[in-house]
């Protein structure tokens, strides 16, 4: 494997951090993307790039978080598959202002930027507004912002979970000065 200029690499990342919209808040693709790691391996002949060690990745609001992240890319240099590896690895972005935060965990978060689809496997869990949502595998498909989840086909599972569990949060009622308002 041969060192290369990570610029390239990071070029990418910065495109595909900017095509997660449905999580996001508009001003974070204008923020600086900043990588931390203990090592990072380069080879843009394959268009792949390894960091490993407590690596951490913000943009504006988002961040993620693993024990080694892997990026490839196509060989226009275009983002493919973003995959962070952990226990957990970790994902949180503020989708609006006044929204609080998303946070995502899983042992395995996968980004696929052509689809723009995140997948959360093992020991998935999506927190947002209070409620959460876990299991195997969950599968959010930005786009369209569809959400599914159950069992983790083909994938080793540490814990495994037949069925997955939501718990969702009561709905604040108004008060009847607010009913009358609208």
């Amino acid at each position: 494997m041969r060192f290369v200029n990570p610029l390239p690499l990071l070029f990418g990342l910065s495109t595909l951090l900017a095509a997660i919209p449905a999580w996001a808040l508009p001003t974070d693709r204008e923020q600086p993307i900043r990588v931390q790691a203990d090592s990072a391996e380069l080879d843009d002949a394959k268009g792949v790039a390894v960091y490993r060690g407590g690596v951490v990745i913000t943009q504006g609001t988002l961040k993620i978080t693993g024990d080694t992240v892997t990026i490839t890319q196509d060989k226009n240099g275009d983002i493919e598959v973003f995959t962070s590896v952990g226990k957990p690895a970790y994902y949180e972005q503020k989708p609006a202002e006044d929204k609080p935060v998303v946070k995502a965990y899983g042992l395995t978060i996968q980004y696929f930027a052509v689809n723009e689809r995140i997948v959360l496997i093992d020991q998935a869990k999506v927190i947002q507004e209070g409620n959460t949502f876990e299991g195997e595998k969950i599968v959010y498909d930005t786009q369209r912002q569809i959400v599914n989840a159950g069992r983790a086909t083909g994938s080793n599972v540490t814990t495994p979970r037949p069925r997955i569990d939501m718990m969702i949060q009561p709905r604040a009622k108004k008060g009847p000065a607010e009913q009358g308002a609208q």
